[in-house]
């Protein structure tokens, strides 16, 4: 097995590191918060001061951090992922980043020898925790094929969608399906409560028709239940949102329900709820449809 790195040992990335480690793959981890990487190391994980020093020893690197501006900085400082990596290695990118920015990194890196695969996922921390993350990538088809092993190693659903680029592409329609569904959900429960039905009962009704989907089926009940324990935070939903209507511009498309729900997402942090699960746009919904905020709860 090719010896692995891994950058980013977050909500997502710690799993991650943790089932390839489990599936045999020799790892070398960096972590800005070293208690996050105490259980790998004791569990055999080799620990490096630096990204660069993950890349020294490593045949592919895993980033997973929250932004463009993150990326950019593990990838290219001075003690950056591509100043240890060596030619023939591969660094995949598995955070959400821009498709403008992923082609941008691809081409730097390319200049040293060094493949990008952007390979974003969905699935949140239970998918990470099981296995079962859905994985999108992006980059040359024979890199994709070098790191199949690996991305089988901590996701079910893996698919190669492209170009580079193309990884991110998918992650953010992805964004744009789940954000649209979240606000019909919020909204279908919203209107139920005000029409006098039960919204649990609802949401049962509908679970077994055309309007089921995996949104209304977890997210759903969360929201009915008003847990809002972050598997996936609103403030990263949000700049995920972002991300999708800057390329929209870029673009001079209209997307007029991510307009909206990236307003909504907007609000949601703006009013301090940014580190709640993005289930919890149910209460802006509520906002606007005029209920009482202490009797939702």
């Amino acid at each position: 097995m090719e010896r692995v790195g891994f950058v980013g040992l977050g909500l997502m990335g710690q799993p991650m590191a943790r089932n390839l480690q489990r599936a045999g793959f020799p790892l070398t981890v960096f972590a800005r918060n070293m208690a996050r990487a105490r259980e790998l190391i004791d569990a055999g994980a080799s620990l490096a001061m630096t990204p660069r020093g993950v890349a020294e020893t490593s045949a592919i690197v895993f980033v997973n951090v929250s932004d463009d501006a993150a990326v950019e900085e593990v990838l290219f400082d001075k003690d950056g992922v591509a100043a240890g990596a060596r030619q023939g290695s591969i660094v995949v990118d598995m955070g959400t980043t821009s498709p403008t920015a992923t082609r941008a990194f691809a081409a730097r890196l390319r200049g040293q020898g060094v493949t990008l695969l952007d390979a974003p996922v969905s699935g949140g921390e239970i998918g990470a925790i099981d296995a079962k993350l859905s994985i999108m990538a992006g980059g040359p088809q024979a890199a994709f094929q070098r790191v199949l092993p690996c991305f089988q190693a901590m996701g079910k659903n893996i698919v190669h969608v492209g170009d580079s680029g193309a990884g991110q592409v998918a992650k953010a329609c992805n964004q744009i399906v789940v954000s649209a569904t979240l606000m019909g959900v919020a909204e279908a429960i919203a209107f139920a409560r005000r029409q006098g039905a039960d919204p649990a009962k609802v949401r049962e009704a509908l679970l077994g028709g055309f309007a089921y989907s995996r949104i209304l089926e977890v997210h759903g009940q969360r929201m009915l239940e008003r847990n809002f324990t972050p598997g996936f935070r609103a403030r990263l939903h949000q700049k995920d949102m972002g991300i999708v209507l800057n390329e929209a511009q870029r673009l001079a498309m209209a997307l007029p329900a991510s307009t909206l729900a990236a307003q909504l997402l907007n609000s949601l942090v703006g009013q301090g709820y940014g580190e709640e699960e993005s289930s919890a746009l149910i209460r802006i919904v509520e906002q606007l449809a005029g209920f009482d905020a202490d009797a939702s709860e």
